[in-house]
């Protein structure tokens, strides 16, 4: 059964940097591509940042430059480097694996003041 641990977020002030980090158990192979997404009140979902499984990555409009996503390959792990917060990023993140099929984190509140 593969299993998402996230840990980190919490609440910085606009400007400051947070980190989420999520461990994957349960899986013997590496997953094809990880990534992280958010959940705002009333906003739509939105893919923050992707990295596959040969470490190309992609980011959301929003958060190009500012969010910075990596993988430790060694331990099925893959980080988020916040910086430069705004409040407009208070959200709910989640990381997910992509296994041929998906599975998510169970989310990691993250909350800007301004």
């Amino acid at each position: 059964q593969v299993q998402l641990v996230e840990s980190g977020g919490g609440l910085v002030q606009a400007g400051g940097s947070l980190r989420l980090s999520c461990v994957v158990s349960g899986a013997d192979s590496s997953p094809d591509g990880m990534g992280w997404f958010r959940l705002a009140p009333g906003k739509q979902r939105e893919m923050i940042a992707t990295i596959t499984r040969d470490s190309r990555v992609n980011y959301g409009d929003s958060v190009r430059g500012r969010f910075f996503i990596s993988r430790d390959g060694a331990r099925t792990a893959v980080k988020l480097q916040m910086n430069s917060l705004k409040p407009d990023d208070t959200a709910v993140y989640h990381c997910y694996v992509d296994y041929g099929r998906i599975y998510v984190g169970q989310g990691k509140q993250v909350t800007v003041s301004s």
